[in-house]
C-alpha cells in the first residue's frame, strides 16, 4: 500500500489510437488521454479531426490521424501502422466507431444489419486483434472497448446494434482471457444515453426520449466528460489488475424498471 501513487493514472510516454476520436464521445476520450499526458492518434470516416487536433495539442501533446473505414481490412491495418510510424508507438485502443440503422423491425433489411456488425462488432475484434500483436511485441498495453446500455437490453427497431453491442462484452472477456498473460489488459465502457450522431433518432423521438430519461436514475443523459474518468482508469496502471470488466457508464439506467 505505501507504493501507491495518484502517478498511476498518469499516461505520459502513452500513445492512444480510438477509432472514430474526430468527435462525439470519441472526441471526449481523446481529451482525456491528452490531459493525463498521452499523445493520441484518431481515425475518422467522414469528418476531419481539426478540433480533436487543436484540443490535444492544447494540452501539449502530439496528434496524428487517418482517414479509415473500419469495415475495411486494410485500412484496419493503415491505422495502425500509421499511428505507430507518426507516434512512435501503441499502448492503448480505444474501440469507439459506431454506426446505426432503425427500421421496422419486420422490414429490418439484411444488408444494413451485415453493415453495422461490420463496423460495430467484427472491426472490433479485428482492430483489438492487430492491436494485441503490437502490444504482446513491446510487453504489454490497455485495449477498451465501447459497449452500451444495449449490451445488457434492447431498443425497438435496432437488432443490429442491439446484437453487436452484445458481442462486444463476448468479445471483450474473450480478449481478457486470451491477453492476460501478455500484460495487456481489455476491459469494456457501457455509455448508457448520450446525445450523440448514433443516438439522433432516439433523443429526436419526443415519446421514446422521456421513457429513457424517466428510467434514468440521475434524471438526465450523460455528458461526454461523464465518461472521461472511466477511460482515464482503464487505459492507466491504476487499472492493472482489471480485465474482462466492462463498466456502466449510464446514470443508473440499468438499475431502474
Amino acid at each position: 500500500m505505501d507504493t501507491f501513487s495518484m502517478d498511476w493514472f498518469r499516461l505520459d510516454g502513452k500513445t492512444a489510437l480510438i477509432t472514430g476520436g474526430n468527435k462525439g464521445l470519441g472526441l471526449a476520450y481523446a481529451v482525456a488521454f491528452a490531459k493525463a499526458g498521452a499523445d493520441v492518434f484518431v481515425t475518422f470516416h467522414n469528418n476531419p479531426p481539426d478540433e480533436a487536433k487543436r484540443l490535444v495539442e492544447a494540452e501539449g501533446r502530439r496528434f496524428g490521424a487517418i482517414r479509415a473505414e473500419m469495415s475495411v481490412a486494410a485500412d484496419r491495418v493503415a491505422a495502425i501502422n500509421a499511428c505507430i510510424e507518426q507516434l512512435g508507438s501503441l499502448d492503448i485502443l480505444v474501440n469507439n466507431a459506431a454506426t446505426n440503422h432503425f427500421e421496422n423491425f419486420l422490414d429490418f433489411p439484411d444488408e444494413k444489419f451485415e453493415e453495422v456488425l461490420q463496423v460495430n462488432l467484427n472491426a472490433v475484434y479485428y482492430m483489438a486483434h492487430e492491436a494485441a500483436k503490437v502490444m504482446a511485441k513491446n510487453g504489454g498495453g490497455k485495449i477498451i472497448n465501447i459497449g452500451s446500455a444495449l449490451s445488457y437490453t434492447a431498443d425497438r427497431n435496432c437488432p443490429s446494434y442491439v446484437t453487436a453491442k452484445h458481442g462486444v462484452i463476448g468479445i471483450t472477456k474473450a480478449f481478457a482471457s486470451e491477453l492476460a498473460k501478455y500484460n495487456i489488459q481489455c476491459n469494456a465502457i457501457c455509455p448508457g444515453f448520450f446525445k450523440t450522431d448514433v443516438n439522433a433518432a432516439v433523443s429526436g423521438d419526443t415519446e421514446l426520449y422521456n421513457k429513457i430519461t424517466s428510467r434514468i436514475a440521475a434524471g438526465n443523459w450523460g455528458s461526454p466528460s461523464d465518461l472521461m474518468g472511466a477511460a482515464v482508469f482503464l487505459a492507466s496502471n491504476a487499472s492493472n489488475y482489471i480485465t474482462g470488466a466492462d463498466i456502466n457508464i449510464d446514470g443508473g439506467f440499468a438499475t431502474v424498471l
